[in-house]
């Protein structure tokens, strides 16, 4: 019978070998070891089975001057395992199959346990062929504990070893599991009278001596010496599976893909080199090869990316080319377009890879290249609504470019200006805003006023200001970038027609329905004239007049330009586009606002499992799809699905976006205002209360949420009966609002509206009236007859008449 156990250096192959056959040594007539990593080495260890055996042939006499020589002795012993039965000889790491196959075929009465680090090369030989695997992350923590607690006392005076295993799983989790090291490192820990968390410091700052070092009395063979090993067979056969192994060091240790390791060099333009080097590394239990991916024991990678000047297959020089690689690899894999859903299947397969090279790699040594990699997966990251690694990418990448190029360089400037749309994306504008104004004020000096950069950075910063509710400031900037790209660009320039397109939107945050409006109609007429009616921007237009109109309370305009829109995003973009998802969102709503909750809600609820597949349960906008379903389900009456929708989605968000985020905000607001509806202002008011403090400190006393925050709480106030409170809320709001929006603007409106009504509950129909004709005439000039907000007063002032 022929067993073989295969598997990677240092995974206990002969450890178990050894066990085994000493727990059935009674089962045979006779058990022998033989080392057999060479040819050379079993006829060894065949001429010492033959001495045991036969004392005779090692000893000198008169009659027979000299031993037996150690071929003739190899033989005998061929011969007698052929012609004995029972017996049990155990082949230990044999690196060639073809060694030991004429021995295993001559002597089938017996029993060999073969071990070897190949997996292939065995058909013809061995018809039982076991993989050995890495301990089980319960069985490595008993090793550890093991080895650590064995012939001492758990705690006391002289014990030597701490009594708790902290860290223990850590450290058994950063070793990959593999018995070699997890033995060694309690070895080290045992003699040095460490802690797992001691030896995980000394690992980390000190890899190279760590895996080059065993503890004294323990198996020399150390991981980086095993492995050493391996490589200088296929060094002989395969050099390129060394330079693979280098690259693949710096990715992941799961899920590589096949097509990740394209050649690059002259040696690998070769793809059956490169096929070949992959399965040599396989055969050798070095790396795990399928169909489409790839994967390395995490150990095997740290070693391989730890120089050495020692080892010819770690040099410093070799390494720091392994790592330039791997970096360009990733960045040509990476899909050009971030904002391609077809590419995104792509980018979530590297992005493990591209996590695990930045860690790797120390921030110093990055190139170019990385920087562009790092730049490019933050970009993803953002728009997939990963703000906080996407920063965290953007920052590196701004300092590499730094570094690099200065700080004037316009890849510098680029990247910090993307790390300021981020901060913006992130509800951050305390670091937003300054870093857009720094960032503008160097393109003016560097580029030059006119730059198309220089322009996209002054249109970010207007945004920024919109974003803040600083309209004051955010208007004339827009209007003053879009005349001077009106004329650097021309009018019918993209970037042109994006500034109008702002402009528009600004408009109307101002409630200035009258010019946003007219502007936002001659933008989009514009886009279908220049980029025709399908293109992605132009659709975006069709989406914001729509928006525009049912802000205006033009329902009959804007659900079927809505639904108009709705139809082209899915014929043009696909079904499953986060425009298209945005527009049967906002259909939803328009459907909502109109008061047709039967087709709102269904289709709020097809739009939420549409995103949670496509975006993720956190995408922001999916956050915000679960939350406007919890606001259809309240304004439906059904409170007990939408206050848990409400609290669910609150918790997500602090948990995605962080406690202060925008929309984190709005959604506390939200669930406050859920119960209010349900009649339990014990809890709505205190965390009404809360949110305007939270918006006052993270937004500004002026910005329009606060604002709205104001006025709420005002409302709750009100509806509790405590008028004392509500009516000098509501009068400095309206104050407030008409100091900040104007006049004129919808929330103003209200406002008025709101503090009217207190005045009627407080009988002070002296006030009530007089502000009720103003605010009805203010709504009919702004918003037209049939607004809702225009009969809503309107019933108001007939009542208190």
């Amino acid at each position: 019978m022929v067993q073989a156990v295969h598997g990677l250096g240092g995974v206990g192959k002969s450890t178990l070998a050894a066990r085994w056959a000493r727990q059935h040594a009674d089962a045979h007539v006779l058990t022998w070891w033989i080392t057999a990593d060479s040819a050379a080495n079993i006829t060894a260890g065949l001429a010492e089975l033959a001495g045991v055996l036969v004392p005779e042939m090692t000893r000198s006499t008169p009659a027979a001057p000299g031993a037996v020589p150690v071929q003739e002795r190899a033989a005998w012993a061929r011969r007698w395992l052929a012609s004995h039965a029972g017996w049990l000889v155990v082949l230990d790491n044999v690196t060639d199959p073809g060694d030991v196959a004429e021995l295993v075929a001559g002597a089938p009465a017996g029993r060999f346990l073969i071990t070897s680090r190949l997996r292939e090369g065995w058909h013809d030989i061995a018809p039982a062929l076991i993989k050995l695997d890495v301990l089980s992350e319960s069985d490595a923590l008993d090793l550890l504990r093991g080895v650590l607690t064995v012939g001492r006392p758990a705690s006391g005076p002289g014990a030597g070893v701490p009594t708790g295993l902290e860290k223990g799983a850590e450290l058994c989790a950063e070793l990959g599991w593999l018995p070699l090291a997890v033995k060694q490192a309690a070895a080290f820990v045992r003699q040095a009278h460490l802690t797992p968390e001691d030896y995980l410091e000394l690992y980390r700052a000190n890899p190279a001596a760590i895996y080059d070092r065993a503890a004294r009395g323990s198996d020399s063979a150390t991981i980086a010496l095993i492995w050493r090993i391996t490589l200088d067979t296929l060094a002989e056969s395969t050099p390129l599976a060394g330079e693979l192994l280098r690259i693949m060091a710096w990715w992941a240790p799961e899920t590589i893909p096949r097509t990740l390791p394209t050649p690059i060099t002259d040696p690998v333009t070769d793809p059956v080199g490169l096929a070949t080097a992959l399965g040599e590394l396989a055969a050798y239990n070095m790396i795990t090869l399928s169909p489409e991916t790839i994967s390395v024991h995490r150990l095997v990678q740290a070693v391989a990316r730890t120089p050495d000047p020692r080892d010819p297959h770690r040099q410093p020089a070799d390494i720091d080319t392994a790592r330039h690689h791997a970096t360009t690899l990733l960045h040509q894999a990476t899909p050009a377009d971030t904002d391609d859903p077809a590419g995104w299947p792509t980018w979530r397969s590297l992005l493990p890879h591209i996590d695990a090279l930045a860690e790797h790699a120390d921030p110093d040594t990055d190139t170019t290249t990385t920087s562009l990699l790092l730049d490019s997966a933050a970009l993803f990251l953002h728009e997939q609504g990963a703000i906080a690694r996407a920063i965290a990418y953007y920052q590196r990448a701004l300092a590499s470019n730094q570094r690099l190029h200065g700080p004037d360089h316009p890849d510098t400037l680029t990247s910090r200006n993307n790390l300021a749309g981020a901060y913006y994306e992130a509800g951050d504008l305390e670091r937003a805003i300054p870093l857009l104004e720094a960032t503008l004020t160097d393109r003016e000096r560097v580029l030059g006023n006119d730059h198309p950069n220089t322009l996209a950075s002054r249109n970010n910063l207007a945004g920024a200001y919109y974003a803040s509710g600083d309209l004051g400031r955010a208007i004339p900037l827009l209007k003053a970038t879009l005349t001077d790209q009106e004329r650097v660009l021309g009018d019918d320039h993209p970037d042109t027609l994006i500034s109008r397109s702002n402009l528009a939107y600004a408009y109307q945050e101002a409630g200035d329905l009258g010019r946003a409006i007219p502007l936002l109609e001659a933008t989009l007429t514009d886009q279908e004239r220049v980029l025709g009616n399908d293109h992605p921007r132009t659709l975006a237009s069709r989406s914001n007049l729509a928006g525009a109109y049912q802000e205006a309370g033009d329902l009959g305009r804007a659900i079927p330009l809505h639904q108009q829109t709705l139809t082209d995003r899915e014929r043009v973009l696909g079904n499953d586009h986060p425009d298209t998802l945005i527009s049967r969102s906002n259909l939803a709503y328009a459907y909502q606002e109109a008061g047709d909750l039967e087709r709102a809600i269904p289709l709020l609820e097809a739009t939420l499992t549409d995103q949670e597949r496509v975006l993720g349960n956190d995408h922001p906008r999916t956050l915000t799809s679960r939350s406007n379903l919890a606001r259809a389900y309240q304004e439906a009456g059904d409170l007990g699905r939408a206050i848990p929708l409400h609290q669910q989605t609150l918790t997500d968000q602090e948990r995605v976006l962080g406690n202060d985020h925008p929309h984190t905000l709005t959604s506390r607001n939200n669930l406050a205002h859920a119960y209010q509806a349900a009649g339990d202002l014990k809890r709505a008011i205190p965390l009404l209360e809360a949110t305007l403090t939270d918006r006052e400190r993270v937004l500004g006393n002026d910005h329009p949420h606060t604002l709205t925050s104001r006025n709420n709480l005002a409302g709750a106030y009100y509806e509790a009966g405590d008028l004392e409170r509500a009516i000098p809320l509501l009068e400095a709001t309206l104050t407030d609002r008409e100091r900040v929006l104007g006049n004129d603007h919808p929330n103003t409106l209200i406002s008025r509206s709101n503090l009217a009504g207190a005045y009627q509950e407080a009988g002070d129909l002296g006030r009530a009236i007089p502000l009720l004709e103003a605010t009805l005439a203010g709504c009919r000039r702004v918003l037209g007859e049939d607004h809702p907000l225009t009969k809503t007063v309107r019933e108001n002032l007939e009542g208190a008449g």
